[in-house]
């Protein structure tokens, strides 16, 4: 099982170039960052950790660009993974969108998963021209068209959301048919369903309480729709338990993130060295 960290990125406390080669230097696999581009003062969308408009952390109104401080990050690292928990890819022109990550990807040397979320935020999304009752078929398409521009020499789209003619795009991604892609959900049916149809795997919500169980379930429905292997599962983890982390390990959990404080950079930079201590990599 792969160890990662998660980096709630902002205008303050350590940097994610800081962060990741630290995290490197530690030991750990990989390093995620999330993304809001902007969080509007009135909204009726309640936040899925609080149950009402109030956020839990001020950092969701000074979160910075995730493909700049990811590749803030690639710059001073060389075998780190490089993620989103999570992306929203709907908030960007996917055309655009897939040539920063093919970008990242290559000058990475291949080290860019992406883990993408619908969004909760209704009047973010909707601010981007998006439809929220339409999110999830956006996002197919988004991937779909991106996919497209990462495999074919000319190449072409045509869908409700996202269309274009035969097209150049280079550079293609390192990783084909296309980076890693991992939905950021709660454990419904319904995500399940369009990870198994859409993506490469799932990564679990901080509230997510039957990890155990949901993989299971998960896998079944993996093999059931005939897809090869197993999912990727990517827990996040709030403190490490040496027990919980061996029984997700035999459940089938292939990676676990742990979250940073948020603290100044000598703080964070302290805690991922006790952390790492603590793990078996």
């Amino acid at each position: 099982m792969r160890h990662g960290i998660t980096l709630f990125t902002s205008d303050r406390g350590i940097r994610p170039d800081v962060a990741a080669s630290t995290a490197e230097s530690c030991g750990f696999d990989s390093f995620y960052v999330p993304e809001h581009t902007h969080i509007p003062v009135r909204r009726e969308s309640v936040h899925p950790g609080t149950g009402d408009e109030t956020l839990p952390d001020d950092r969701y109104m000074r979160t910075l660009d995730p493909w700049v401080a990811l590749g803030l990050a690639a710059a001073v690292t060389s075998t780190i993974t490089l993620g989103t928990s999570v992306a929203l890819p709907l908030e960007h022109d996917p055309i655009t969108l897939a040539k920063t990550i093919a970008s990242l990807d290559h000058l990475s040397g291949g080290r860019v998963h992406f883990g993408v979320g619908f969004g909760w935020n209704a009047e973010e999304l909707a601010d981007h021209g998006v439809p929220p009752k339409k999110k999830r078929t956006a996002l197919r398409e988004y991937l779909e068209a991106m996919q497209a521009l990462w495999t074919e020499e000319q190449a072409s789209y045509e869908g409700d959301f996202v269309a274009f003619g035969p097209s150049w795009a280079w550079p293609k991604p390192v990783q084909q048919p296309r980076p890693p892609i991992f939905l950021g959900a709660g454990s419904t049916d319904r995500n399940f369903d369009w990870i198994v149809r859409h993506a490469d795997g799932w990564i679990t919500t901080p509230r997510e309480d039957n990890v155990v169980d949901n993989v299971a379930r998960l896998h079944k429905l993996w093999a059931d729709a005939g897809r090869a292997g197993v999912p990727e599962i990517l827990a996040l983890a709030g403190r490490h338990d040496t027990e919980q982390l061996k029984l997700w390990e035999d459940t089938g959990v292939t990676e676990v993130i742990f979250g940073l404080p948020d603290r100044s950079q000598d703080d964070v930079v302290a805690y991922i060295d006790r952390l790492a201590s603590k793990l078996d990599h």
